[in-house]
């Protein structure tokens, strides 16, 4: 393996950079301060700016006006994202757009794709499920039904939900016992929104489908394509992981070398540097096993287990390592990290919103474990 970037890569994270780089982590209502949610929309002056960099069709081809990267550009840039805190669907509407161009037919890419690639349309995806241990896929069944598919079930913590204009639902086929992919129009017969709000403070949907009848063009039915969209998720929020426990030590290294004790920065104190060295070899974990997940799903590459077996790895790194560095950030600054007028409460809110999101580190572990029984190594 060659984690090294291409030019392409990097370039796509320069152009990420330039376009977070004017981004506040404090643009919004603080949520410990704020009963509700702390606002009604996603940053669309930032998705605007994302488009102009052609960073929404990233992973699209050329035909459909994308760049035709892999999943390491985009975890490149996400890595970026969360640095700043950004409060964009770029990781749900990529990873729906580039499901339709990968499992989709010709006629429903025609429709969505290009119009995604310029930000015209938001995409999401309902991949929690209900309880993040269970697959998404089991919470919504769906039927066949007079030339088109009926969906009934609910998902929970649906990311954007609220403001996007499609969403993309996994759901159990009860003819085939197979995963199909739905893509269901917001405001759609039989399809209610319950309001849910995320440790972040952000809008999360419940999304109640009863008897929701969706045209056979708009189902996704290809195999396989549920579990390489839940792969390409969950190294997508390993990516942000990444990128937020990174700024998160850095806060932590600015902070500490200028408060001082006895006359001293507490940086140099033998027990603050060697919790920090330990954070630092958390971020260093989550990063390698992030971009070998990375780049299985983008070569296809084989290995003892199928690649959601390294993308459980990573995830376990990723809920865990980003606990760890908060959880020891907030310990270095002492009071002063619950202040609401520093930035650090904000990132230990999004910080548990990523441990959780796809299932815990235990749902990550459990899932490995499955997989070693099926795949027994040596």
């Amino acid at each position: 393996m060659d984690f090294t970037f291409t030019e392409e890569q990097q370039a796509a994270v320069e152009a990420a950079k330039a376009v977070f780089a004017g981004v506040a982590p404090d643009g919004v209502p603080s949520p410990a301060l704020t009963a509700g949610a702390v606002a009604d929309d996603f940053d669309r002056a930032l998705w605007s700016r994302l488009a102009d960099a052609d960073l929404l069709s990233l992973l699209l081809d050329d035909r459909h006006g994308g760049a035709g990267l892999d999943a390491v550009a985009l975890c490149l840039v996400l890595r970026e994202s969360a640095k700043v805190l950004a409060r964009v669907p770029l990781l749900e509407s990529t990873a729906a757009a580039v499901a339709v161009q990968t499992y989709g037919g010709e006629e429903l890419q025609a429709d969505l794709l290009v119009r995604a690639g310029r930000g015209e349309l938001v995409l999401t995806v309902a991949a929690n499920g209900r309880t993040g241990h269970d697959g998404a896929e089991l919470a919504v069944t769906a039927r066949q039904e007079d030339g088109a598919w009926v969906l009934d079930g609910l998902q929970t913590a649906v990311p954007w939900a609220r403001n996007a204009d499609f969403v993309l639902v996994p759901a159990l086929s009860t003819g085939t016992g197979r995963s199909v992919l739905a893509l269901v129009p917001r405001d759609h017969q039989g399809a209610t929104l319950a309001e849910q709000i995320s440790t972040t403070g952000e809008l999360l949907g419940e999304l109640h489908l009863d008897s929701v009848r969706i045209p056979t063009r708009d189902v996704i039915d290809a195999d396989g394509a549920w579990e390489w969209l839940r792969n390409l998720l969950a190294t997508g929020t390993c990516a942000l992981a990444l990128g937020l426990g990174e700024r998160v030590l850095d806060i932590t290294s600015e902070y500490t070398g200028k408060r001082e004790q006895f006359g001293h920065p507490v940086a140099t104190f033998q027990a603050v540097a060697v919790q920090a060295a330990d954070r630092y070899i958390d971020l260093r974990a989550m990063e390698a096993t992030l971009w070998q997940a990375a780049w299985r799903i983008s070569t296809g590459a084989g290995g003892a287990l199928p690649a959601s077996g390294d993308v459980a790895v990573a995830k376990v790194w990723a809920s865990e390592g980003v606990r760890r560095v908060v959880q020891t950030a907030q310990h270095l600054h002492g009071g002063f990290g619950a202040d609401t007028d520093y930035s650090l409460h904000r990132y230990h809110a999004w910080a548990k919103h990523l441990e959780l999101s796809l299932g815990p580190a235990a749902a990550h572990e459990e899932a490995l474990g499955d997989l070693l029984a099926a795949h027994p190594l040596g």
